[in-house]
């Protein structure tokens, strides 16, 4: 039953050129990462804890559930649109505000965190369990501090063409991969592979870039894939080379088709969000971004680890992932996950909107 109060309060309270369709864009990329995690993320029952496994390691199949989901892309061209849009004077004022909600929900997460590992070493979980454990709580953050970073470079990727952090992924890789320089160089493209999105986001917003974006970077993805060696996965497979652990060319590229989709989505999305019931939904996940982005792995490792307690190995969460029907049972405690987030954002959320902001943020 839809709150019509909450409904008409978010509408009014929304400021009249505030660009919906960026929020709802944000949305749909917070529910990409999440559901990412959720399908190729297992958890293991082994002899001494759990370990992580992936069905994109065994079931080959699945590679192209990576791709729709991993959506990291489009979280950096539309932080780079915000930011570019509420940039201001004095720099240090404004870059304090933001950072400021960025990590004051990190803050709880880790004081939580501190307290359940020290209740996991009493009970007697073993090291590999507890590392296991906080690694995917953890894991997570690198991502706001690379974000934090391109955030403190807004003037700069308001001013800077895109094109130049590309060449940069392209030359990193070229030594590192091509000529077998020192990985440790991989790292440079942490920083330059997602200052492309997010310099697309603050300087080239427009539609008018969207099917050159979308095709290119599609054609330039798959070519990369097909003829230079670069894993098809989009997401970390363990054990194995990936596009992620430092950004690769093809990890930028396949960014850029999905900059080229957003682009596109943005009128049709935008025109989808005047209707006051999907605009209120709209506001509502994005007021909680950061709680559904830092707690997601907490509520399906709380499901977990409950239920391997209480029921044992169950198929689809505690078993190895290597057979078709795995997938099949895993969707099935996708609303567990997500009756447990909804917990975790019941006790946790007030951390990410403070007393005083606005539904519409």
């Amino acid at each position: 039953m839809v709150d019509t109060g909450l409904v008409r309060r978010i509408e009014a309270g929304t400021a009249a050129g505030r660009d919906r369709a960026v929020d709802g864009l944000r949305a749909v990329a917070i529910l990409g990462v999440v559901l990412g995690h959720w399908l190729v993320t297992a958890m293991v029952a082994t002899a001494d804890g759990v370990a992580v496994a992936s069905p994109l390691t065994y079931l080959g199949g699945m590679t192209w559930v990576s791709w729709p989901l991993q959506t990291l892309a489009v979280f950096f061209l539309v932080g780079g649109r915000a930011a570019a849009l509420g940039y201001r004077r004095p720099y240090r004022a404004w870059l304090a505000r933001r950072l400021r909600r960025l990590f004051r929900p990190v803050v709880v997460l880790l004081a939580v965190w501190t307290a359940i590992t020290a209740g996991l070493l009493l009970a007697g979980a073993g090291p590999k369990t507890v590392h296991t454990v906080l690694t995917l709580v953890l894991s997570p953050l690198w991502f706001l501090l690379v974000f934090a970073g391109l955030t403190a470079l807004t003037p700069l990727a308001m001013r800077l063409h895109p094109a130049w952090p590309l060449l940069t992924v392209a030359a990193v890789d070229v030594v590192r991969l091509g000529l077998d320089g020192p990985a440790a160089l991989g790292w440079l493209n942490v920083a330059a592979g997602w200052l492309v999105p997010f310099t697309l986001g603050a300087r080239y917003f427009h539609r008018r870039y969207g099917w050159a974006l979308l095709i290119g970077g599609a054609v330039a993805t798959v070519a990369l894939v097909r003829w230079a060696g670069y894993p098809a996965a989009m997401v970390g497979v363990p054990g194995e080379f990936s596009n992620l652990n430092p950004p690769t060319l093809a990890a930028v590229t396949f960014g850029l088709a999905q900059c080229g989709a957003a682009l596109l989505l943005h009128g049709p999305l935008r025109r989808l969000l005047r209707a006051p019931h999907a605009w209120a939904a709209v506001a509502v996940a994005n007021l909680s971004a950061m709680t559904v982005f830092l707690w997601h792995q907490t509520a399906m490792l709380a499901v977990t680890g409950l239920t391997l307690r209480t029921a044992g190995p169950l198929p689809g969460l505690h078993t190895l992932p290597d057979t078709p029907a795995w997938p099949a049972a895993r969707l099935l405690w996708l609303p567990l996950f997500a009756a447990a987030l909804a917990a975790c954002w019941a006790l946790f959320h007030r951390a990410e909107t403070g007393r005083k902001r606005s539904v519409t943020g």
